[in-house]
């Protein structure tokens, strides 16, 4: 299968008004203040019909003589914000499967409430973008797939200017998270840790970065003993995968550290064979939206320097695989037991991480879908947030904001490190069953040195059951545009 996967373009357009080729406009409506004339209905009768402007609701409004109109909700005017554009442009894209050419006013609609053009222009065209993916690489029949080729954003002339930089930058964001998505929802016979290599050479290439890849002897050489012994039970050869970015007169340096296990049985510690397990091939979510926002930089004019290590292997049970008990030497000296094979994303990142903080970068943030305790604690909505410096928290939680992907901040709690203790090496790699994303979160800062650090553990968020705004069903991306906010905003000091 060829990766990264070849879809269709999104054509974005700028316009004083829609076009006649747009089959559809869709018009943002709140749920109080005027109703635009262009919607053909009043405020009463819209509600005879239902609607009443709840946020991402939509009336369809066929017409014979002229383009059909469809109402999208903006929820309270007083409240629209990015996230709330965002929401409505996939609502609009869902409401209109079978049309080619779409137009809106909800840039205006946005601007209106205040909010900046390009910013509002960006939420659109990623709200359309994202809601219309569809996984398809390997159906024979693709008649589901959406058919919206062009967007026209109706805006004022004022605007245009900044709503077009706008839309450009939506646009790379989106096809970002596409590509996010495509290899976390590629079956692992198809996407091993060698095509993950191949894959990340593809971007590489095209998006002027620099690439290192690290095969078994390279591995050996560089003592990434984390890597190597969780890849032992497999046939696939593991990869590390080193990417970067330096732009001219840097403004600072953020490294990132995506775990990338291709496919998770759990080794020796094997999972239950149930829908968990058979989600497994997206055990590689973190590397996917690593290497997806490493696709964005130069695009995006990122003035910071970025490196992206990607930590790829299977996690397989056979005769040679990581056993209980297990120790392992790691290249800064510490070691760790084997207490659960399961337990195998905290250890295949310490090699990233280590290698990371050699480089003194300003931050090292790692992305993982680490832990299940996450999960029940947080729920599949959002992600926890973990670190060693509260300024780089604070960064993190900030773009999330701005980008509508929701974290939460959980202590790393110092004093728990002692249910990490071990008998025979300086920790093992499980700390009991209470705090486990604490606990996972305590390993992982153990091979960081002093370099500000954050943690993202993105187990919850990971996959989503339906389409929900701007996610579509199966593997969301979740972390691609956060990471992406967080790097293009580095160096330019916290919002206050």
């Amino acid at each position: 299968m060829h990766l990264p996967i070849d879809h269709p373009a999104l054509n974005v357009r700028l316009a004083r008004s829609a076009p006649p080729s747009a089959g559809v406009m869709g018009v943002g409506v709140a749920t109080s203040g005027a109703v635009p004339r262009s919607v053909g209905m009043n405020r009463k009768v819209l509600e005879q019909h239902g609607f009443t402007g709840a946020r991402a609701s939509t009336l369809v409004v066929p017409s014979s003589s002229s383009a059909t109109v469809v109402v999208v909700g903006l929820g309270d005017p007083d409240a629209i914000d990015t996230a709330v554009l965002r929401d409505a442009a996939a609502a609009l894209a869902r409401a209109v499967p079978g049309w080619n050419h779409v137009a809106t006013n909800l840039v205006d609609a946005g601007v209106a409430a205040g909010l900046d053009a390009a910013e509002a222009a960006a939420a659109v065209v990623e709200g359309v973008r994202l809601a219309t993916y569809r996984y398809l690489a390997l159906k024979k029949d693709r008649s589901s797939a959406p058919s919206i080729d062009t967007l026209t954003l109706v805006v004022a002339a004022k605007s245009a200017s900044a709503a077009a930089q706008g839309a450009d930058r939506g646009l790379v964001i989106a096809d970002a998270v596409r590509l996010a998505r495509d290899l976390i929802n590629t079956p692992p016979v198809h996407l091993t840790a060698t095509r993950m290599a191949e894959v990340a050479a593809q971007v590489a290439s095209r998006s002027g970065l620099g690439i290192e890849v690290l095969d078994e002897q390279g591995l050996i050489e560089a003592n990434c003993q984390g890597l190597l012994n969780v890849n032992r039970g497999s046939t696939e050869p593991a990869r590390l995968i080193t990417l970067t970015y330096r732009p001219r007169n840097a403004k600072g340096h953020v490294a990132l550290v995506g775990k990338g296990v291709m496919y998770d049985s759990g080794g020796i510690s094997l999972k239950p064979s149930d829908g968990m397990h058979a989600m497994m091939k997206m055990d590689m979510s973190g590397a996917a939206a690593v290497l997806a926002t490493m696709s964005t930089v130069s695009a995006l004019g990122c003035t910071s320097a970025v490196t992206g290590y990607l930590v790829c292997t299977d996690n397989m049970p056979s005769g040679s695989a990581l056993k209980l008990g297990d120790v392992i030497s790691y290249r800064n000296g510490v070691t760790a037991e084997i207490h659960n094979t399961d337990a195998e994303g905290r250890l295949i990142l310490a090699d990233g991480l280590i290698l990371a903080a050699e480089e003194k970068p300003d931050a090292i943030i790692d992305i993982a879908t680490l832990t299940g305790a996450c999960m029940a604690a947080l729920g599949t909505k959002m992600a926890g947030v973990l670190g060693n410096d509260q300024d780089l928290v604070d960064r993190v939680r900030e773009s999330s904001q701005r980008v509508d992907e929701l974290v939460w901040q959980l202590p790393l709690h110092r004093p728990y490190r002692k249910l990490l203790d071990s008998q025979v090496a300086d920790m093992r790699n499980i700390g009991g069953p209470y705090a486990g994303t604490i606990t996972a979160a305590l390993f992982l800062s153990e091979f960081v040195g002093e370099v500000p650090w954050a943690h993202l553990d993105i187990a919850g968020p990971m996959s989503s059951d339906a389409d929900d705004g701007w996610l579509t069903r199966g593997g969301t991306g979740f972390g691609t545009r956060l990471l992406i906010d967080v790097v293009t905003h580095h160096g330019r000091g916290r919002s206050r």
